[in-house]
This record gives C-alpha cells, structure tokens and sequence, in this order.
C-alpha cells in the first residue's frame, strides 16, 4: 500500500508508520515534474536530493510551491525541472519524522559482566527500558546512515544503539562499586550516567537523546544462586542474634536437630552434645568457671529446654545441665 499522496498536483506523506524514521517518496520522475506542489504535516520533513547530492532540506510544515521562486532552493529545483524533462529520475523526495521520537525499547542481549565489590564474585547483568530521541541532523544521516535506503526504521536504529550502548553501561557499573544489593535502588542514578555517555553515540549518528529509562534489571542464574545463599546466611546471622546466641552455636543446634531426624545418627547427635558450648565454648562464658549474670542465664536455661522439649537430650540429662547452670548463678 503506497501511503503517498500521488495525485498529480500534491505529493504528500499522507499516512506516516510510526516505526518509520526515513521514507523515499517512491514514484518516478515524471510524477515528481508534474507535480506542483509539495505538502509538509506537523512533524514531519523532507530532503530534496537531484542525482543524488542532497538540494535542500524542509523542516517547516505547510505548501511548497515547485514552481515558484519563494524558496532559494526551490529556484534551482524548479530549474532541473525545465532543463531535465526526460529524466525518469530527476529528483528525490525524503520524507523523515521531525516530531520527536519516543519509547522507544532497548534491552541489553549479552548480559553486562563485573565485579560485585563487596562480596568479590562475577556478576551477569541485564537491563531493559525505555528512551526518546529526536533526529537533528538529517543531512547527516542521510549522507553517513541512511546511504541510499528506501526505508529506514526504528528497529535499524535500535540495532546500532544496543551494540555500543553496553559498553559504556559497564564500565560504569565496573566502576560505581554497586553491589547486588544495591542495583535496584540506584536504577535511576545508572540511568542518568547511562544517557549522558550514550548521548555521543546518538549525536554520531545525527540524534540527540532526550530520555533514557531502566525499568528493571536481572541477574542469570548463577549469580543468583550465590545470592541466595548469601541471603541464607545472612538470615542465619539475623536469627542467631535475636535468639541470643552466636552463629556457631546455631549452626551446632540445627546440626543437632538433622541428626535426630535420622535414627541412625542418633548416637552421633549424642556425641555431638558434647561439642555444644554450654560448658567450654571459647566464644561465651563457661559455665563451670564463670558466674553468670541473669540474662545470660536466662539464654542459657531457654537452649536448654529447647533440646529437652525437641527430645535431643534425656530428662536426666537436662535435669543435671540445669543444675549446673543455676550453681554458676
């Protein structure tokens, strides 16, 4: 479907595709030499091209007569016009999108590589978001990108932007020293460096960056199988301080615990009792040595009748630990 107005008195981009950025208007030159006008929408212009080298440039939406003398580039068009009338292709019209051009989508495809700085293992990460621009040099692109395409879209330009986009990205990330952690909370900031040091890579291309978005990021699976199990440990930690004991002891305890499961390790959880620091840990007062103040005690009695309650030591057994403590009170 030709979206041309190609009636003999008006050429006109009559019905512009949003993905389109670049459109050669795609009629020979004899419809263009007949034609007398050229019409221009809001948001949109044009090159005039004559055997290839660039007349002039319209950016201003309205009616341009081709025969007339009102613009100074339209004289010499108008002259190709008188002198080259058997030419089938005298001149060339390319309509471009003036208007800005926004959301559009970006996603990196290769994930972004560094080093976490605080817990010093690989990370892979991609992003994915949003960005607007506008063209500011056509001429430019014309010459330099465009080279003669008919059709020139948005997905051509995401093409360039996604393979020199990621490496400014990471060496910023490489030198930020975010942690995982701290990623998602700084989406924003990484944002901001991310479009102004892409913003060269736009203006090389006869654009001009006026937004640059991250919605979301995602680590691979490996690296989110190390976080989680830092995560556990870090849960660990939290829940060894508030029940009052030290990591050591937790994981002592949770030992205790998976051995009783197993009826075949139930002599070695026994063994392992003595192990335990409710006497001779190096980490928490001894029991047999030094007194005790009440909140210490207090942890002290509550450990204990978790193993009893849990069926990890006898009753005699928990009888004669209890004993002992409440001597050193």
């Amino acid at each position: 479907m030709n979206v041309f107005n190609q009636f003999r008195s008006v050429i006109q981009w009559d019905t512009p595709n949003d993905q389109d950025l670049f459109i050669k208007f795609t009629s020979k030159g004899e419809e263009i030499k007949n034609a007398s006008t050229l019409t221009l929408l809001d948001g949109q212009a044009c090159i005039l091209t004559y055997e290839g080298q660039i007349e002039g440039i319209l950016e201003e939406a309205g009616t341009y007569d081709l025969k007339s003398e009102n613009k100074p580039f339209i004289t010499s068009i108008k002259k190709f016009l008188q002198f080259k009338e058997g030419s089938e292709h005298l001149m060339g019209i390319w309509f471009f999108r003036k208007a800005d051009i926004l959301n559009m989508r970006w996603g990196t495809r290769v994930p972004i590589a560094y080093k976490d700085p605080i817990y010093k293992f690989p990370i892979l990460l991609t992003a994915f978001g949003n960005y607007s621009i506008r063209i500011t040099k056509p001429k430019y692109f014309f010459t330099n990108i465009l080279a003669g395409q008919e059709v020139y879209c948005k997905s051509d330009l995401k093409e360039i932007f996604i393979s020199r986009v990621v490496q400014p990205i990471t060496d910023y990330l490489a030198n930020a020293k975010f942690s995982f952690q701290e990623i998602d909370a700084n989406l924003e900031s990484i944002a901001a460096i991310a479009r102004e040091r892409t913003a060269p890579i736009f203006e090389d291309l006869g654009f001009e960056i006026i937004d640059f978005r991250i919605e979301g990021s995602q680590f691979d699976r490996e690296t989110l199988n190390r976080i989680n199990e830092i995560s556990d440990v870090q849960a660990e930690v939290n829940a060894a301080e508030i029940a009052g004991v030290n990591f050591a002891e937790l994981q002592k305890l949770k030992a205790l615990r998976d051995a009783a499961k197993n009826e075949s390790a139930a002599g070695m959880a026994m063994g392992m009792m003595s192990g335990l620091n409710l006497a001779n840990d190096t980490h928490t007062p001894s029991i047999q040595n030094n007194a005790l103040s009440k909140d210490q005690l207090k942890s002290k009695l509550k450990d204990l009748k978790e193993l009893f309650d849990e069926d990890l030591i006898t009753e005699e057994e928990y009888q004669d630990k209890r004993k002992a403590l409440m001597e050193k009170f």
